[in-house]
């Protein structure tokens, strides 16, 4: 399991009727991959997790498997009500074939640090892969904490730390507190630059589902020490890297997908369709984009 480069967030393609299109997340999928990620997340808020059947969980993880054949390691997310359904499922990842977990705290309610431990740990027995946790205070209302950490830092297969905070201080918080012992991954759009700047080795990415090859030269020019060209894309970027910060940020990437011709803007309820003004500034700003894109 390699931690760096780009794993895109990736979507769940549905058809007409609300029903997962496999073919179609498949291809979603093969076309990431062919664009040059060096991984992939799948099933985490942009591919609506929670609006997902057990079973249908299961069957999605199966197909992206399947289509990606070890070409590049899938992270699955596992994000559950329950820590038992949690736990139930990291274990069905494992046997399936998923590289790498993505765990979110338990979405029932908001829990205490000691809960948030008990769950964490619980998950990370049920299987002997490898876990980031996803820390995203704002969306799930809970902080993984240094102290927290600093606890979880005996369990061995916890090896890395989703970071979707907006406060950057937490990258160099993080490194002063812990060192290398958590692998730090960017895991929001509008300051991963900072984040890969200040000690993220990757970056999971919301918007590089509809511009991947924008996305691998950003962190690739980084790499390389050419800050000028990481600059001018990141720039580029920005006006839709900001929606990843927003409450619809999974209708407006699928809109951004179907625009780019990657995929279809469809999204299972209780989430709608991007319409009226929203729609219509999300898609002139795609537009914009792909009018003066700097790749491709």
């Amino acid at each position: 399991m390699k931690w760096t480069g780009v794993f895109p967030a990736a979507t769940t393609q549905f058809a007409a009727d609300g029903s997962i299109d496999i073919a179609a997340t498949q291809g979603v999928l093969d076309a990431l991959v062919r664009d040059g990620v060096h991984g992939l997340v799948v099933m985490g808020t942009c591919g609506e997790n929670n609006s997902l059947e057990p079973e249908e969980k299961r069957t999605l993880l199966r197909a992206a498997c399947e289509v990606v054949d070890r070409r590049v390691p899938i992270i699955v997310g596992v994000s559950e009500l329950t820590t038992g359904r949690a736990a139930r499922f990291a274990a069905d990842a494992a046997r399936i074939g998923a590289d790498a977990l993505m765990v979110l705290p338990a979405m029932v309610y908001v829990p205490t640090e000691a809960e948030l431990e008990a769950h964490f740990s619980t998950v990370a027995a049920a299987s002997d892969l490898p876990i980031m946790l996803y820390n995203n205070p704002t969306a799930y209302r809970v902080n993984i904490t240094l102290p927290v950490l600093e606890r979880l830092a005996a369990i061995e297969t916890i090896v890395a730390v989703k970071e979707s905070s907006a406060n950057t201080c937490r990258y160099t918080d993080l490194i002063n507190a812990f060192g290398d012992r958590f692998v730090l991954m960017a895991g929001l759009d509008d300051v991963a630059l900072e984040g890969l700047m200040l000690g993220a080795q990757g970056w999971i990415s919301g918007l590089t589902s509809a511009f991947p090859q924008e996305s691998v030269a950003l962190v690739d020019a980084l790499a390389g020490g050419d800050m000028e060209r990481a600059l001018a894309i990141y720039r580029w970027f920005m006006p839709l890297l900001h929606l990843d910060a927003e409450h619809d940020l999974v209708q407006a990437i699928k809109l951004a997908e179907q625009i780019m011709g990657r995929g279809s803007e469809r999204v299972r309820m209780p989430r709608l369709p991007l319409s009226g003004a929203r729609r219509a500034a999300v898609t002139a700003m795609v537009e914009r984009a792909a009018a003066t894109r700097p790749c491709g």
